[in-house]
């Protein structure tokens, strides 16, 4: 590749990862920004609950003597 083509599609990159993180905001959050923000929250509780029961049939079934 020739460098001029290299040069165009990394300036092109730069440009759309700027306009990323223009559309994300200043900066992502921390876990510790986070933590608790679904604290009795009914449909999250679901949610956990349909995921344990789902990891649940994804187990082998044991077989019993």
């Amino acid at each position: 590749m020739a460098e001029s083509a290299l040069e165009k599609r990394l300036a092109t990159l730069e440009r759309e990862f700027e306009e990323f993180k223009r559309r994300l905001g200043a900066s992502p959050k921390t876990w510790r920004e986070t933590f608790g923000m679904f604290a009795d929250d009914p449909e999250f509780d679901e949610i956990v609950r349909l995921g344990k029961d789902y990891r649940k049939k994804q187990r082998p079934r044991t077989r019993r003597p």
